[in-house]
């Protein structure tokens, strides 16, 4: 049998995934806000939205230094602390309030941690939809490109990731709550503003991943990989 090669940072990478994943969606997901861009005017963006492509910059960094595969367990790692931190958050703001907690306390706690049922299930099957369609496309385009342009695969991939999520999410979670222009609206202008952060990220990418593939001896082509979601083969 051969041994499971050991990393020095796959760990690390994990965690910070599931940290930020965790965060924009518990935090940012119910705000939204706006700001007057020259000619344009009106910009409308969930909060969120200002970290949130943090999780598709570590998924590009996983699948670029490690493959689809090892991507793949990451992604339903993050599958299942969502499902954890919203099982959590619904215990936690169905339980009846103590004598000496105020009304208006235990409002808060709602508004803020409480979340309906669509808000869990679009980000669930956004999440997990996105997730793997840019882990995939990433992929398929490092074979394509035989291991360049790195810049292209990073912005490739989160076009088509993205694209996905964003289809799913706000569609799901806000149609007959917000107008439907609100929901196109913000739909859009998140998707623009998330590929436009992995852009101007990309340098940043381009360190990591080249210190990642120098400390850690790996630059994974899924030549022989089964691209099934479902698995968990690595």
């Amino acid at each position: 049998m051969t041994q499971a090669r050991q990393f020095k940072y796959f760990d690390l990478i994990m965690a910070a995934f599931v940290a930020v994943l965790l965060c924009s969606n518990l935090i940012g997901v119910h705000k939204v806000s706006s700001v007057n861009l020259p000619v344009y005017g009106e910009y409308i963006y969930g909060t969120g939205v200002l970290f949130f492509p943090l999780s598709y910059l570590f998924g590009d960094i996983l699948t670029e230094v490690y493959g689809y595969a090892r991507s793949r367990k990451v992604i339903w790692a993050g599958f299942g602390a969502l499902i954890f931190a919203s099982l959590m958050s619904y215990v936690v703001t169905s339980l009846p309030a103590a004598r000496t907690m105020s009304p208006e306390s235990q409002l808060a706690v709602e508004l803020i941690f409480g979340q309906t049922w669509r808000i869990v299930a679009a980000s669930l099957f956004a999440f997990w939809a996105g997730e793997f369609v840019n882990s995939y496309v990433l992929a398929k385009m490092k074979l394509a490109t035989a291991g360049k342009y790195l810049w292209m695969r990073t912005i490739g991939s989160t076009f088509a990731g993205e694209a996905v999520d964003s289809l799913i999410f706000y569609p799901i979670a806000f149609l007959g709550t917000w107008s439907n222009e609100q929901v196109v609206s913000v739909m859009i202008g998140n998707y623009f503003l998330k590929v436009f952060w992995e852009v101007i990220a990309t340098p940043v990418t381009y360190k990591i991943v080249s210190f990642l593939k120098r400390s850690e001896h790996e630059d994974h082509f899924d030549r022989d990989t089964d691209f099934n979601p479902f698995s968990l083969r690595t």
